[in-house]
């Protein structure tokens, strides 16, 4: 192994040694698998990589290749810190209802908020952007922990399709409102790098739950409030 590699292994048990190990902590909100690997573990997978690259053509002995293998896999790590939950997310806080249990807020909404997640089929990336709607009844959400949904789901392996069930499912949850609105669109690497290469395509997908799913008015009012009157 060369002494940038080696020096690259170094550098990746360094970062281990900042973000500790997870074992024996309680999981945050909806953690699903809280990460556990060792340094030993971490210089393998380091050498796993380091024969990857090599076999697909890339060369490891120059400035900027030597490290290449730990830093992919620290980008990975980092691009999948969903699976660690987020404990700052349950924050909710009373509305101003006090109607019993029709009492109902007008709609909030809320986008787009920009995510990126690496597709479970090919672990590469897929961008996109998130329009989120709810109508409140005795809970509201504050804004900033939507955006923390989002980076909640998206920042794991995953696909669009779930990406959207798992946040309508988690509003409900959380906050028993009246209805919830989901709206992504992406753009997926795995069909622009490989297969069809199809560069313009973009992926929609709606979620509607509750008085969402059976109002379409109220789908227009969310669109338009979103910005997307095209959509």
């Amino acid at each position: 192994m060369s002494e940038g590699i080696s020096a690259g292994i170094v550098s990746a048990l360094d970062h281990l040694e900042e973000r500790p190990n997870r074992e024996g902590v309680t999981p945050g909100w909806d953690a699903t698998s809280p990460r556990a690997i060792s340094a030993e573990q971490w210089a393998r997978f380091e050498t796993y990589m380091t024969e990857i690259f090599s076999a697909m053509g890339m060369s490891l002995d120059t400035p900027g290749t030597s490290r290449t293998p730990a830093r992919f896999l620290r980008a990975l790590y980092d691009a999948t810190e969903g699976y660690e939950g987020d404990e700052k997310i349950v924050t909710a806080f009373p509305t101003e209802c006090r109607g019993g249990s029709d009492c109902r807020i007008s709609q909030v909404v809320e986008g787009p908020i920009p995510f990126l997640s690496l597709c479970e089929h090919h672990s590469l990336p897929f961008v996109g952007r998130a329009y989120i709607g709810y109508i409140a009844h005795e809970n509201i959400l504050g804004l900033s922990k939507l955006t923390r949904l989002v980076r909640l789901f998206s920042r794991r392996f995953s696909i669009q399709e779930r990406i959207g069930q798992q946040l309508a499912d988690a509003l409900e949850r959380i906050l028993q409102p009246h209805g919830v609105a989901v709206y992504l669109d992406a753009v997926h690497l795995c069909t622009q790098m490989r297969g069809v290469r199809e560069i313009d395509s973009t992926t929609r997908t709606t979620y509607w739950r509750g008085a969402y799913d059976g109002d379409p008015d109220l789908r227009r009012a969310f669109y338009t409030l979103s910005g997307l009157h095209g959509a």
